[in-house]
């Protein structure tokens, strides 16, 4: 990846009035690139282009903050012409103008709502008038699936600061509610509004020379978490899954959700997060069978850690350059590589 023209004291000028994102898009200018041994990005030789003069095009999902807005930052400084996009206008035109002040012009800002199919569409439109294909896709958009009851997060965060991640997240927990309203909304953004945005989108990726989605996913999507052996080895086995099972047992979850079943038929029921961890495996799942359907694609799914963001009231362990290594790794990895895989940091890991 290449380095970014301006020198840190620069940025901090420049990210001036912009405290929160600036912390987000801290950074060593001097050391862009991945030192994590020989990664795929290295391989890829620094290039964000197949053709001489004709740019990769990207779009980023949830691309305003946290990780969406550093995948961004450093598709951009890699010459990748990127397509950030957010639900809210404002906040959306406001981190393209802050990367801009980081001298990177090849950021494009359009709205996107994934819950919305017709947003989708109006997307891929652009996308299509605009560049006439699309090279990589990042779905990072999600929502939690919970309520928070954290009064002050910046308090919060200076309460959980000294404790290892096990205590962070139980505390976390503690903060938290998981009312049937919002299990349902995160099925349907996590998974349903994904799936719509990748499905409005693959056609574009088909007229890229090599498409690649990276789906950001989560620890907590793997079948380690479930309890029932019949549902594990069901979403497991993707020679014999279909999206149409997929869209059932989203329907399945939400209903035993609703009526308390939930242990009956093997979902999660200990360590909270529960609609998360479900949408995230379902997704896993989904990424399987567009990889198995679409071998001329590269699709991945990548957990990114705990990272400092503000679905973790920024009391992660990691910060959000860490966080958007693994998915930046298959973002510009060379034609011919993994699909179908899982990445948790930046290692191939299984999905059970």
């Amino acid at each position: 990846m290449a380095e970014l023209g301006s020198k840190p004291a620069e940025h901090k000028s420049a990210l001036a009035g912009h405290a929160s994102v600036a912390e987000e898009l801290s950074y060593n200018a001097s050391q862009v690139r991945f030192d994590a041994g020989r990664d795929p990005c290295e391989c890829a030789s620094g290039r964000a282009s197949d053709e001489p003069g004709l740019p990769w095009v990207a779009v980023v999902t949830g691309g305003n903050r946290g990780i969406g807005l550093e995948i961004c930052r450093q598709l951009a400084s890699s010459g990748v012409m990127v397509v950030l996009t957010a639900r809210d206008e404002k906040r959306g035109a406001e981190a393209v103008s802050i990367l801009g002040s980081l001298g990177l012009s090849n950021v494009v800002f359009h709205q996107l709502d994934i819950s919305d199919p017709s947003s989708a569409v109006r997307l891929a439109d652009f996308v299509k008038e605009k560049f006439g294909r699309l090279d990589i896709l990042v779905n990072n958009a999600a929502i939690a699936g919970t309520i928070s009851e954290v009064g002050n997060p910046e308090t919060f965060r200076q309460e959980v600061a000294g404790m290892d991640l096990v205590e962070k997240i139980g505390r976390i927990r503690k903060h938290v509610r998981e009312p049937y309203k919002q299990a349902e909304e995160c099925l349907r953004t996590n998974y349903h509004g994904t799936k719509a945005v990748t499905k409005a989108l693959l056609p574009l990726l088909h007229s890229s020379s090599h498409g690649r989605i990276v789906n950001i996913s989560s620890r907590y999507g793997l079948l380690r978490f479930f309890s029932g052996e019949e549902l594990k080895q069901e979403l497991n086995d993707i020679d014999n899954l279909s999206e149409q099972r997929l869209d059932e047992l989203s329907e399945l979850f939400l209903r035993d959700f609703k009526d308390g079943q939930l242990a009956r038929r093997g979902w999660p029921t200990e360590g909270g997060f529960i609609a998360y961890k479900v949408s995230k495996a379902i997704m896993n799942a989904y990424s399987r069978i567009l990889a198995k359907e679409h071998p001329s694609l590269c699709v991945n799914c990548v957990h990114p850690g705990f990272a400092q963001t503000d679905m973790r009231f920024q009391a992660g362990d990691l910060t959000v350059e860490e966080g958007a290594r693994g998915a930046l790794m298959m973002a510009l990895a060379p034609k011919g590589g993994m699909t179908g895989g899982f990445l948790n940091l930046t290692e191939h890991a299984p999905f059970m």
